[in-house]
This record gives C-alpha cells, sequence and structure tokens, in this order.
C-alpha cells in the first residue's frame, strides 16, 4: 500500500478543518447572550375616563319686589312734592337706595361700628342704638347677623313738614321684607336671643331728610317690627 502524500488532496482537507473550526466559532458567538436582556414591561391599562359631575350652580338670589305708590294716591303725591323741592330726587331711586342703607345699618349695628351709625341714624335714633350696643357689649354678647335676602321693598307713607321754615322736613315709611339669621348670645356661646337659622323679617323703617339744606341726605329715623 502507498502512503505517500503526492496524490492526497491536503488542501482540501485543510480547508475543512477552516471551515469547521469557522462554523463552531460562530455558533459559540451567536450562542452568546451579551449584557442583561429588558424585561417584558406589562402594558399600562388605558385611563379610565372618569365621569364628569357637574355641580348645578347656586340659584340666584330672589329680585327684589318694589312697591312704588302711583302719583295719583296721596303717598305719590307726597312723593312728587318732595322731587319738587330736592333735586334729583325719584321715588324709584329712592327705594332702590334703601337696599343698600339697610344693609349697612344692620351690619354696623351688629358690628358696634358707631361710625357709620352715626353717618346714617337721626340724632335720637343714633341714642337708641349706642345705648342698645353699650347695654350688649356690658353683658358681653355677640350679635350675630347676617342678611340673606331682601324680598320686598314698599313705599308705605310719606309726609312734608312745611312749618320748619325755608328747609322742610321730608319722612318717608317704608316696609322692608328680608331673609335673616339674627342670633345673639353670652359669653358663653349660649343664645340669648333669637335663632340660628334664616327667619323672615318685616321691618318699619322711617328715613328723614331736611330738604335743600347743605349736604342734606336721608337718615334713618325710626325702625320698629312691622
Amino acid at each position: 500500500m502507498n502512503f505517500s502524500f503526492g496524490h492526497f488532496p491536503l488542501d482540501l482537507v485543510i480547508l475543512g478543518l477552516v471551515a469547521v473550526f469557522l462554523v463552531l466559532r460562530l455558533r459559540g458567538i451567536l450562542g452568546r447572550r451579551v449584557g442583561a436582556e429588558p424585561g417584558v414591561r406589562p402594558m399600562a391599562p388605558p385611563p379610565v375616563s372618569q365621569p364628569v359631575v357637574e355641580q348645578a350652580p347656586e340659584p340666584p338670589p330672589p329680585a327684589i319686589t318694589y312697591e312704588i305708590p302711583g302719583p295719583d294716591t296721596r303717598v305719590g303725591g307726597v312723593l312728587a312734592r318732595i322731587g319738587a323741592i330736592q333735586p334729583g330726587f325719584t321715588a324709584d331711586g329712592f327705594a332702590h337706595s334703601v337696599e343698600s342703607a339697610f344693609r349697612l345699618i344692620v351690619g354696623a349695628y351688629a358690628s358696634g361700628d358707631l361710625n357709620v351709625l352715626r353717618e346714617r341714624l337721626t340724632a335720637a335714633t343714633y341714642d337708641a342704638f349706642e345705648a342698645a350696643i353699650q347695654s350688649r357689649q356690658q353683658a358681653g354678647e355677640v350679635l350675630r347677623s347676617e342678611i340673606r335676602d331682601i324680598t320686598d321693598i314698599a313705599l308705605i307713607g310719606a309726609e312734608l313738614d312745611e312749618t320748619t321754615g325755608p328747609n322742610p322736613i321730608a319722612r318717608i315709611e317704608v316696609r322692608i321684607v328680608s331673609d335673616q339669621v339674627s342670633l345673639t348670645v353670652d359669653s358663653n356661646g349660649q343664645p340669648v336671643a333669637g335663632v340660628d337659622a334664616v327667619t323672615e323679617f318685616s321691618d318699619l323703617w322711617t328715613f328723614e331728610c331736611i330738604l335743600g339744606a347743605a349736604g342734606a341726605c336721608w337718615r334713618l329715623g325710626a325702625s320698629r317690627s312691622a
């Protein structure tokens, strides 16, 4: 047997060995996992839309009813006479101004604001209010007052006193219907008068004005329950 290498394809054997080596090398490289593979992230569920709850708007305060007597009535005739003497006065404008005056005076009386009351009341009425406030404070009492609504303002009386000289005194009586919380408590917070609930009040207020006088303005001259 001839064992010579003269006719043996040695080059093919070498190429085959190289091919096997490359295949094994690639298999070792491709079969490896390099680094940490990212874990599978769970998909977040889609956001659930929350139902929109629409809050009902607060009802508007009731409109104020203004009761103004006609010019053919006795009160209406006096009001027309006041307008002829006092420039700028109208029964309708006066009735509308009563709302702000009522709120201001009620609030000042509750808080004990004597400066506001001094400007808005006649001298005799101011003295009465001041005495009531001092008595309340000396007793350690507190008046809690809140006007919720004013529902009706009616001009029910009017008079004109022209015997006082060149500047007559006009008086107009007004009925004011309102919803209020009015409660007086003592130093221990215990109720003394009134209730801690909305209550309807009907008041009769009489406003006075010296017509034609310098700085003439309407002031509260008397107040009582209707």
